[in-house]
């Protein structure tokens, strides 16, 4: 009966020997139908596929993984504090892409913050172990060590991203560019005349690429570009308030508001509120990312929409693709696949 099957001869677990003997194989035939590999013949494999209900067996991950020197075992590293983690839903989505795609694989997802100093240090140590076989790097700022620490060790990487046009890591970004050039030429089509950016943080190339979106969109109008009317908040709410108010007090005739990230919006929304300038009537209003927060707000905001979940789900797919190679591909020589996905303009009643 398979129920006496589900222990082996010495009493425990049924071992890989046991299977190979009840299906009358080798240990090493056994082994590649497990791994599914396609070397074995149908026949071959049903008698060991037979073998294993019978007799209960259930693979050793953990002793397949210290054999091919894996910890099957991956990081999505966010060198940010974990309130705003929490605070923004860009990080919620992202996780909900890389766990989507990890759900089809064996790989066990470890979320680790590295905003302080102490944290970094903390990280390092465990990265310079290879406790994990491959990292996912969130939010990375041009001047971050992180992904050099990651070549160093060689350990596959790929980054949320790029730190610049120059990036030496695979990456995974959506086209910023297009997504801020988009939303200006949007409000200009709408009659905008003063047209004011609240950028993110000028570290990182994202929002670089926003502000070059911005500008090239003014051009392409004929309209002079004012660097005064782009101010630098930090992609939270404060930050939109605090630049939405330095913005009114250099143009109090703006009529429009690009805001580099929906939660920048929603505190410029309150800021303007404020100081009594209705939205869309007097200003119009174009956020960034497309969250739950653009459908939530009164009037519903129009946004430009990244393809966040994708993007976590094409990370996945490159590292995967990176720890099969076992080097990161800095250290292969090869050139590293940017990919870049789409952005669209979503347009709602704030605009």
């Amino acid at each position: 009966m398979a129920g006496h099957g589900a222990r082996g001869r010495s009493g425990g677990r049924p071992t890989l020997e046991e299977v190979a003997a009840r299906a009358g194989v080798g240990r090493g035939t056994v082994s590649r139908v497990i791994n599914g590999s396609p070397r074995v013949s149908d026949a071959t494999r049903a008698a060991v596929e037979a073998a294993v209900a019978e007799l209960g067996y259930v693979p050793n991950t953990a002793a397949r993984a210290l054999a091919a020197n894996r910890t099957d075992a991956i990081a999505l590293v966010v060198p940010e504090p974990e309130t705003r983690f929490f605070a923004e839903p860009y990080f919620s989505d992202m996780l909900k892409g890389v766990g989507s795609a990890l759900s089809e694989t064996e790989m066990q997802l470890l979320l680790i913050f590295a905003g302080s100093d102490r944290e970094r240090q903390r990280l390092a140590q465990y990265l310079a172990a290879h406790r994990v076989d491959g990292v996912l790097l969130v939010s990375v700022h041009a001047d971050d060590p992180l992904p050099d620490l990651l070549a160093q060790l060689e350990i596959p990487a790929v980054i949320s991203g790029r730190r610049s046009a120059e990036e030496t890591l695979p990456s995974v970004d959506s086209d910023n560019f297009g997504g801020g050039r988009a939303a200006v030429q949007h409000l200009i089509d709408q009659g905008r005349r003063n047209v004011v950016h609240l950028a993110g943080r000028l570290d990182v190339y994202g929002a670089q690429r926003r502000v070059d979106g911005y500008r090239e969109a003014l051009r392409d109008a004929g309209r002079p570009v004012d660097e005064s009317l782009i101010v630098a908040g930090d992609f939270t709410e404060e930050g939109g308030r605090r630049a939405m108010t330095e913005l009114l007090a250099r143009c109090p005739a703006l009529d429009a508001v690009f805001a580099g990230s929906d939660v920048m919006a929603a505190g410029a929304r309150q800021v303007l509120r404020e100081a009594g300038r209705r939205i869309p009537d007097d200003v119009a209003l174009v956020g960034y990312d497309d969250s739950a927060i653009a459908r939530h707000m009164d009037p519903p905001l129009t946004s430009v929409r990244q393809p966040i979940e994708e993007m976590g789900r094409a990370m996945i797919d490159l590292l995967l693709d990176e720890i099969a190679d076992r080097r990161p591909a800095v250290s292969r020589g090869l050139e590293c696949r940017q990919l870049v996905l789409p952005s669209e303009l979503v347009r709602r009643a704030s605009s």
